[in-house]
């Protein structure tokens, strides 16, 4: 199908939410530690979607115990570990920094597709991976090429680009290792291996002695992690590639650091730099190129 304005809506909808999920974790630094609101923001979110969903799990309860391992891995990648390093790395980056190094993603999915799934990739595509990487670097130094002598990297960047693996990966096992089943029960499926995997370091994460302090404003934004970001971002996503395909949506995931911008100008006084609005062009433009057919 054509790009019509409702896809369009459908498709600007999750990278509002993803931007605005990454800018309320930099809001909650020191008021909720990152391995616990991770594991609250899927755990609520399995409470309120599961029923929706149970329906569905049942019918298909035979392809998900046949597909487990799979469907392990998948969660594993994609809910437990991917947005569980995002909200590490906010602890100690802007929101935009790590909105603008997840633009990147697409060339980690590219890298990996030639190296893990015998994927072939043209020079275009390897040309567009360098223009994107450049501008990943280009942020990380701060628009300050002297920074790689002073190793001027601040941890939460490095960790957001081992975030970028994970969802690479993540990524190209929902190609060619996704379970036969409805978008409800695997994404619930998803949703409970996250919240295991979680289970676990969260507790520890408090062992240590990092509490919580509770408020509204904390209760605010759990219930809009669970429910925007976590389902809503995720079925219109869902709905958008099914429309249009795999290519064009990644144009419109590049909209989430510039909403975070956006968002961060607002609600953290975090005002963007022009060294982002440089690494930003560089990242789309590599992608442009990458995803470029040749004619």
């Amino acid at each position: 199908m054509s790009l019509d304005p409702r896809t369009a809506f459908l498709l600007t909808l999750p990278p509002l939410f993803w931007a605005g999920n990454a800018v309320l974790a930099r809001l909650l630094v020191g008021e909720v530690p990152p391995l616990l609101l991770s594991w609250l923001r899927w755990l609520l979110a399995l409470a309120i979607f599961l029923p929706f969903a149970w329906r569905g799990v049942m019918q298909h309860r035979a392809v998900l115990r046949a597909a487990w391992k799979d469907i392990v891995w998948i969660g594993l990648l994609g809910v437990g570990a991917y947005n569980t390093f995002q909200y590490l790395a906010v602890q100690t980056s802007t929101a935009v920094n790590v909105t603008l190094i997840s633009a990147s993603t697409p060339v980690f999915v590219l890298v990996f597709g030639v190296l893990l799934f015998d994927e072939r990739a043209r020079g275009r595509q390897w040309l567009g991976a360098a223009l994107s990487m450049s501008g990943v670097a280009w942020v990380l130094l701060q628009g300050n090429v002297a920074n790689i002598t002073r190793l001027g990297f601040v941890p939460g960047d490095l960790i957001m680009i081992l975030a970028n693996v994970t969802w690479a990966l993540y990524t190209w096992l929902l190609r060619k290792r996704r379970p036969d089943l409805p978008f409800a029960p695997f994404l619930a499926a998803q949703m409970l291996v996250g919240a295991i995997v979680i289970a676990p370091l969260a507790l520890g994460e408090a062992a240590l002695g990092h509490g919580m302090r509770w408020s509204w404003l904390v209760g605010g934004v759990l219930l809009y992690m669970a429910i925007f970001p976590s389902i809503v971002a995720y079925y219109c996503w869902d709905r958008g590639v099914a429309r249009v395909g795999a290519v064009v949506p990644i144009y419109f995931a590049n909209l989430t650091p510039l909403f975070a911008a956006l968002l961060s100008t607002l609600l953290l006084g975090e005002a963007p730099q022009l060294y982002h609005a440089l690494g930003l062009a560089l990242i789309i433009g590599g992608i442009q190129v990458a995803s470029r057919r040749s004619g």
